[in-house]
């Protein structure tokens, strides 16, 4: 019989499902005294699974990044416990500041927030332009996921 732990595990398509329905990643970094320094980020999800996510390229979280890229990353949903689904990983995070590539992960960003967006009008390119000359991009790449989604259990527990 399979362990609790397996019967609430998402299968890949699932968890795709999952991050691209929701829209704020929790990236816990190592602060500059030790303790962890969580916050919440709008984030694009690629077709390789990593994650990225846009900020300043002054921001504390970048400073924490280089000293140490390991991260902890988390995504969670669910109003009460028999709803509860969530992704947690262990990342690597690479810092990234090329500007079209900002430009272009910004943009992807509010796709994947919106999916209906198709185009972007002048006036919000030049915000996004304007922006990029200061951001960088961070990217995730997760080294161990673990799942769950307690609805799997049909309010059992």
């Amino acid at each position: 019989m399979a362990s609790r732990r397996d019967q609430i595990a998402m299968a890949p398509e699932e968890l795709k499902a999952f991050v691209l329905r929701e829209h704020t990643l929790i990236i816990v970094s190592n602060g500059p005294g030790g303790f962890p320094h969580p916050l919440p980020m709008f984030f694009y999800y690629d077709e390789e699974g990593r994650f990225l996510v846009s900020t300043y390229g002054a921001s504390q979280k970048v400073k924490n990044l280089e000293r140490d890229p390991r991260v902890a990353l988390l995504i969670e949903a669910g109003e009460v416990y028999e709803q509860l689904q969530a992704m947690m990983a262990e990342a690597t995070a690479e810092i990234i500041d090329d500007t079209d590539f900002v430009v272009e992960t910004m943009m992807n960003i509010r796709r994947q927030r919106d999916p209906a967006k198709t185009a972007f009008p002048p006036e919000e390119m030049e915000q996004i332009r304007y922006a990029a000359r200061k951001r960088v991009i961070l990217r995730f790449t997760p080294v161990k996921t673990i799942t769950w989604d307690h609805a799997k259990l049909g309010g059992s527990y």
